[in-house]
């Protein structure tokens, strides 16, 4: 019997490598986009298309189950995203850079949506449940590591670059994906190793049509097990309750980088990296732990409006920097802790919502549509912020942002919670 390899020893590198692709493609391109040049209306029309494979990533999902293997699926897929990593650092330098960094971070966004299934399957497949339980937090927290190195680590390595080579961005951001696509080998080599072959992770003994019959029995059962009223309502709030948030998550970045003369903090990449990537993410982790807390001691119903406001109250710290411009970084951090702490609290009703939602027989493939569709309310709203930003300003652009968390609340009045959902179950 095969001696099975330490779960340490591959569990927290393989969460950094799902981590890391997604913050690079959904944060820090915006931040290389607005230094090369472009305006907030292209950057946020332009970035929010890439989030298009995490929308659709259910409808690929059984095929990472046919074809192959999880392992085997998690190394080709972190080849292609080393691969992807050094088109960007190559095409940067190049008179079609725009072109080709946007289809090298497509490739990406699509590698790293295959990674996620595959990494995940793997997961449930070589642990068992109480593996899985144990180490849950580890690799949460190694995924969120992954977050502040890409924003906290990177972007300010980038803005040192920057001085160091004066008017040379393009080599200066090539320097730092050539250094990210090296990881990224270093990732896959370590893995081809430590990630040991699991006797569960075999390819099932089914047919391309009967994956194809299994899908359209799921997507039934999914729009025919309520009242179709209650169901319109269920998908409107998957859809809407981070609308707010998402007319307001790229212009945050571009407002807080731009320089003072465009209506920006004007912030170094390296302020920013302090600010935004690590002070905003311990405030959104914060803010993530309450919420469970709180929801697991009342249940989700009891906290629900709460939430609600947290989720949308603190958006106005962009409106007060805005009019008051200010030039304190401790006084900037504690604006974007506050709005990161009350949008970790605020999303945990969304998370656990649509954990209500999904419960049955296909609980897994529900719960990817809602994602699915929870991305979509998140990112068609981001592609066309720049352009309403761009009409108006920063500051008239955060009070209609105000204005419209109207719609979280409307969105919210009209669906219906278990008040028991989410209780710890007495023993």
């Amino acid at each position: 019997m095969k001696k099975s390899k330490n779960p340490w020893s591959w569990i927290p590198t393989l969460y950094m490598a799902e981590g890391l692709p997604n913050v690079i493609v959904t944060s820090v391109a915006i931040v290389l986009y607005m230094r090369m040049g472009l305006s907030d209306a292209e950057i946020g029309l332009y970035t929010g298309w890439l989030g298009l494979p995490w929308i659709i990533k259910p409808l690929w999902s059984p095929f990472v189950d046919l074809y192959k293997t999880k392992r085997w699926w998690v190394i080709a897929m972190q080849l292609l995203l080393g691969s992807s990593l050094a088109g960007v650092a190559f095409t940067l330098n190049t008179d079609f850079w725009f072109q080709g960094t946007m289809f090298c971070f497509f490739l990406m966004a699509f590698s790293s949506a295959t990674h996620d299934i595959a990494a995940d399957g793997y997961y449930m497949l070589e642990l068992d449940e109480h593996q899985q339980s144990w180490f849950v937090g580890i690799r949460n927290t190694f995924y969120r590591l992954a977050v502040i190195f890409g924003n906290g680590a990177l972007v300010p390595l980038a803005g040192i670059l920057e001085e160091r080579y004066p008017g040379r961005n393009a080599f200066a951001w090539s320097l730092v994906f050539y250094g990210v696509a090296a990881l990224f080998i270093g990732f896959w080599l370590w893995h081809c190793y430590f990630m040991p072959k699991s006797d569960g992770d075999t390819r099932n003994n089914v047919t391309a049509s009967e994956i194809v019959q299994g899908l359209k029995r799921m997507f039934v059962s999914f729009f025919t097990r309520m009242p179709w009223r209650e169901l319109l309502f269920a998908i409107i709030f998957i859809m809407f309750f981070r609308f707010p948030e998402a007319l307001l998550n790229a212009m945050s970045k571009t407002f807080l980088t731009r320089p003072q003369e465009d209506g920006g903090l004007g912030l170094t990449l390296t302020q920013y990296g302090i600010s935004y990537g690590t002070v905003g993410l311990i405030g959104l982790l914060l803010g993530g732990i309450v919420g469970g807390w709180l929801a697991s001691r009342n249940g989700l119903k009891r906290w629900l409006w709460p939430m609600v406001c947290a989720i949308t109250l603190p958006d106005i710290v962009y409106v007060y920097m805005s009019y008051a411009m200010p030039d304190n970084i401790v006084l900037i951090s504690s604006c974007i802790f506050i709005e990161q702490f009350g949008y970790g609290l605020g999303y945990t009703a969304l998370t656990l919502y649509m954990l209500y939602f999904s419960m049955g027989e296909f609980k897994t493939s529900y719960y990817a549509i809602c994602t699915g569709l929870s991305y979509l309310g998140l990112q068609v709203p981001a592609m066309f912020s720049g352009f309403l930003k761009d009409a108006v300003g920063y500051r008239t652009f955060f009070v209609i942002v105000m204005f419209l968390c109207v719609i979280t609340f409307i969105v919210t009045a009209f669906i219906k919670i278990d008040p028991e959902f989410g209780k710890k179950k007495a023993a």
